[in-house]
C-alpha cells in the first residue's frame, strides 16, 4: 500500500540503526529508480524469506489512484490543508510504467517486442555496454553518465565531476565513458563536440572501411585547433599545426563530410530496434510533482516512486520455518532471514529519507517548481543536511542521480534544487533574447550585476556556453545573414 507523509513532525529513523542496516540504506539511497528495481528483483528471486506483499489494492475511483488513510491524496484535500504545505506519498512504480497493451496467448514473441518498442537514447546505449560492464561499479558508473547525458548525446557533466558523486577513481570513469563512446551512435557520452568526433575517426580508423587523413587526428586533438579553423581559417590551422594547406582542407572536408558532432541528432537505433526512433524520452523519474485535483492554487503532490509494484517484507511462513528448524539448515535459513531483514528495514529507511527530504524540497521550493528557473531559492546539501538532521553524505546520496518530474511534465535533475547558477542564468538568456544588438560578455556581466547577480566575465561566459548560447561575434553575424 502507499504510504503518505502529512504534517509538520518529521519522522526520523532511529538514532542507533545497526550499521549493516545504515551501510544498505546507503547503498540503497544512491541509487536511481531503475538500478535500484533491479537490485531488489535480484534480492526476492535469490532470497526466498522475502516477499511482495500482494494485497488487494483500493484506488480512487475518479483518478486511479491508490488510496491512502481512506482518501486519494490527488483528489482530495486534507482537512486545514495549507497550500504552502505539500502532500506526499510513496506511489507504487507500476502506476507510472504503462503495461504492454498485450497479454497471455496474445502476446508476441520478444523479437517482435523488441522490434516495436521505442527507447530513449541512454536506455538503447545501456543495453549495448551492459554485456561489457559485469562489474557492479562499472554498471553504476555507466547508469550515472547515462543519467547526465543531454539533448545532443554529450556528456552534461564533467568525467571529474561524475567521480566526486560517485566517490570512484576518475581513472574507472574514464574507462566506462570510452566503453560508452564506442556504441551506437558512436561518440555518445563524450564531454564535448571535439571529442566525439575523435571517438568516430578512431572507430573508423580501426575497422578501415574508408581511410582516415592523419591530419585528421592531429585536429581533433587539439582542444583549440577547431576553434581557430573556424575564425581563421585552413591557413592559419596548417600553420598552427606544421602541416602543409592541402593536407589540412583534405582533414576538414573529412571532418565535415564523416564526424557528426553532436552524436543523438544521428540516425541511431535503425539498425537494432527496427524503425527511426521518436525523440528521445527521459529516464523514467524519481520523483512525480504535481497539483493537487489539477488546481494550481492548491498544494502540490508529490510521489516518491516505489522500486517494487507493492511493499516488501519478511515471509512470514519462513519465520516459521526457521523456528521449526534445526543445524545446518537452521544456520542457513537463519542466514536468509537475517539478510531479509536487512533490506525491508533498509528500503524502509531510504523511503522514509526520500519522503522527508522531497517535502522539504517541495515546500521551500514551490515558486521554482511553479514559475522556473529565475524563481530558485538558494540551498545548499549541507543546509538541507542539517534541517533534516542528517549527514551531509547522505543528502549528497539522497540528491545524486535522481531525476524530479515537474507539474509541466519537464524532468529535471534533482541537483538542480540546489543549482545556484539557474536564476543568473535565466536572466541572462532573457538579457541575450532581448538585445537589440549583440552584447559583449563583460557588458553582459555589468548588467547582471545591476540586476543583483555580481558575476564576472569568465562566469557570464562559463553560462553562455551552458546555455549553448553563441560568443558576441557570432551572434553579430547570424543577425548581419538574418538567421
Amino acid at each position: 500500500m502507499p504510504r503518505m507523509y502529512l504534517g509538520h513532525a518529521p519522522v526520523v529513523a532511529p538514532a542507533h540503526a545497526p550499521n549493516a542496516v545504515l551501510a544498505q540504506t546507503m547503498h540503497f539511497l544512491v541509487q536511481p529508480l531503475a538500478e535500484l528495481t533491479e537490485a531488489l528483483q535480484a534480492e526476492i528471486a535469490a532470497n526466498p524469506a522475502l516477499e511482495i506483499v500482494e494485497e488487494a489494492m483500493q484506488r480512487c475511483p475518479r483518478c486511479g489512484t491508490p488510496v491512502v488513510a481512506g482518501q486519494c491524496p490527488k483528489c482530495t484535500l486534507p482537512p486545514g490543508a495549507s497550500p504552502d504545505e505539500p502532500i506526499v506519498f510513496v506511489s507504487p512504480r507500476e502506476d507510472h510504467f504503462a503495461p504492454l497493451p498485450w497479454r497471455d496467448e496474445d502476446a508476441p514473441d520478444a523479437e517482435e517486442v523488441a522490434l516495436a518498442q521505442q527507447v530513449d537514447l541512454p536506455t538503447y546505449v545501456a543495453r549495448q555496454v551492459s554485456p561489457e560492464l559485469t562489474d557492479p561499479v562499472a554498471r553504476r558508473i555507466a547508469a550515472h553518465l547515462l543519467a547526465n547525458l543531454d539533448d545532443d548525446g554529450l556528456l552534461a557533466i564533467s568525467l571529474m565531476e561524475a567521480a566526486y558523486t560517485l566517490r570512484i577513481a576518475p581513472a574507472d570513469v574514464a574507462a566506462v565513458a570510452a566503453i560508452i563512446q564506442q556504441a551506437d551512435p558512436v561518440g555518445v557520452g563524450a564531454p564535448s563536440p571535439r571529442e566525439a568526433m575523435l571517438a568516430q575517426a578512431r572507430l573508423l580508423a580501426r575497422e578501415g572501411r574508408q581511410p582516415v587523413p592523419s591530419a585528421v587526428f592531429q585536429i581533433l586533438e587539439d582542444e583549440s585547433a577547431l576553434a581557430l579553423w573556424a575564425h581563421e581559417g585552413a591557413a592559419a590551422l596548417a600553420k598552427r599545426l606544421r602541416l602543409p594547406r592541402e593536407a589540412v582542407e583534405e582533414a576538414t572536408a573529412f571532418i565535415v563530410a564523416n564526424l557528426n558532432p553532436y552524436p543523438a541528432r544521428a540516425a541511431w537505433g535503425d539498425r537494432r530496434l527496427g524503425s527511426p526512433p521518436g525523440p528521445p524520452p527521459t529516464l523514467p523519474p524519481d520523483v512525480v510533482i504535481a497539483f493537487h485535483n489539477n488546481d494550481p492554487q492548491a498544494p502540490l503532490v508529490a510521489e516518491v516512486i516505489s522500486p517494487l509494484r507493492a511493499p516488501l517484507r519478511v515471509s512470514p511462513l519462513f519465520r516459521q520455518a526457521v523456528r521449526q528448524s534445526v543445524g545446518v539448515t537452521r544456520e542457513r535459513l537463519q542466514e536468509q532471514l537475517e539478510r531479509a531483514s536487512l533490506i525491508v528495514k533498509s528500503i524502509r529507511q531510504r523511503e522514509n529519507t526520500m519522503l522527508r527530504l522531497v517535502r522539504l524540497l517541495v515546500r521551500e521550493q514551490r515558486a521554482f517548481i511553479l514559475h522556473g528557473d529565475a524563481r530558485l531559492k538558494p540551498m545548499t546539501r549541507a543546509q538541507m543536511a542539517q534541517r533534516l538532521g542528517v549527514s551531509e553524505s547522505t543528502m549528497s546520496r539522497a540528491v545524486a542521480g535522481k531525476l524530479v518530474q515537474l507539474p509541466t511534465g519537464r524532468v529535471i535533475p534533482m541537483a538542480s534544487f540546489f543549482d545556484t547558477s539557474l536564476p543568473a542564468r535565466a536572466v541572462l538568456r532573457k538579457l541575450v533574447a532581448d538585445e537589440k544588438k549583440p552584447q559583449s560578455d563583460a557588458e553582459l556581466a555589468l548588467r547582471l550585476k545591476a540586476m543583483g547577480f555580481p558575476v564576472a566575465r569568465r562566469t557570464v561566459a562559463k553560462y553562455r556556453a551552458m546555455e549553448r548560447i553563441p560568443p558576441a561575434y557570432r551572434r553579430r553575424r547570424q543577425e548581419a545573414s538574418g538567421c
